[in-house]
């Protein structure tokens, strides 16, 4: 099955199969004013991750100043979160994780309490970022986790930068290719789920105004679509997401994850198949979403699928996804 397949049937249906509400509860939520929630009082990033155990702390890397949180011994494993989260969802599974690695979790160029330049938004450069935030932290090659935007660019820094990476995996995402271009922009009749934000993503200047000050209907919607437990991301971690959004310069760095893809699928075209061990986490209901991609540019690669998980697999299913990660990461 190809990927606009899967959109049209298993990645759609499935998505909101379990406790998601129906679009009139989306339409009606996406109006009260609790979704407009003040965000000016969500702790910093400091106390966050104070609050794990972890410490944070910026560098100045290609160009860009990324924010990063790290806290265990071992092993260096970075964590690369995506849209429309940062570090923090990996706050389930940083600490179990930390008493076997030394643990990374990184807000990529425009997320979260890093940079917001003007450009740099295509994978490669990404990936370049966080290569030289590796070297910067003295850690050497490591493993790689990444979710959504994050798992984009962990493929992409295992294909330009081969020597750096010992292990991958990938949460949910493949890096985008010529698949990207099946994707609709119209649902089918019926359909409950389609992804209306990679279109709204390439809207140039109008996110912004739309979005700044009011990321919190934004986050709330996708949480309502892509969780089959609402509880897994709370009122609060909502509440931090967006105010990582809050700014106008943030809403535009975000979309420049998307507006990259064409520039994404062409250096995919020159990246060969990755050689080195890569695992797949996948949701339920649409593992050839991820199982498919992984075929076609891996050799050899691990799927696990995720049961009673949505898209936000380290948020709903922690205990899963870091065993997963644990097993494989440590031979």
């Amino acid at each position: 099955m190809d990927r606009r397949a899967l959109l049209a049937s298993g990645l759609a249906t499935a998505a909101l199969a379990a406790t998601g509400p129906s679009a009139t509860a989306l339409a009606d939520t996406s109006l009260t004013d609790t979704s407009l929630a003040d965000t000016a009082g969500t702790p910093s990033d400091a106390a966050l991750a104070r609050s794990l155990g972890f410490r944070s702390a910026h560098a100045e890397v290609n160009g860009t100043r990324l924010h990063h949180v790290t806290g265990g011994e071992g092993p260096p494993l970075v964590l690369l979160g995506g849209w429309p989260q940062t570090w923090w969802q990996f706050r389930k599974i940083m600490p179990p994780l930390a008493r076997r690695h030394r643990v990374v979790a990184v807000d990529l160029r425009g997320m979260g309490g890093s940079a917001t330049p003007a450009g740099g938004y295509d994978k490669r450069t990404m990936a370049r970022d966080v290569l030289e935030l590796v070297r910067e932290l003295g850690l050497g090659r490591v493993d790689v986790a990444g979710h959504d935007i994050g798992a984009m660019v962990g493929h992409s820094l295992a294909a330009n930068h081969p020597g750096a990476v010992r292990r991958l995996a990938l949460l949910d995402v493949a890096h985008p290719d010529e698949s990207m271009y099946d994707l609709t922009l119209v649902p089918r009749p019926g359909q409950p789920l389609f992804l209306w934000w990679f279109a709204f993503n390439q809207v140039r200047a109008l996110p912004e105004q739309l979005l700044a000050g009011r990321y919190r209907l934004l986050v709330d919607h996708l949480c309502a679509m892509l969780l089959k437990d609402q509880s897994a991301i709370t009122d609060r971690d909502r509440a931090i997401y967006a105010a990582a959004y809050s700014s106008p310069d943030h809403v535009r760095a975000a979309n420049g994850w998307y507006q990259t893809f064409g520039q994404d699928v062409e250096d995919h075209r020159g990246y060969p198949r990755l050689a080195l061990p890569v695992l797949g986490l996948a949701n339920e209901d649409a593992p050839e979403y991820l199982a498919e991609p992984l075929r076609r540019h891996v050799v050899d690669p691990e799927l696990v699928v995720v049961r009673d998980s949505g898209h936000y697999l380290a948020e709903e299913r922690p205990e899963v996804v870091t065993r997963e990660l644990l097993a494989f990461f440590g031979r």
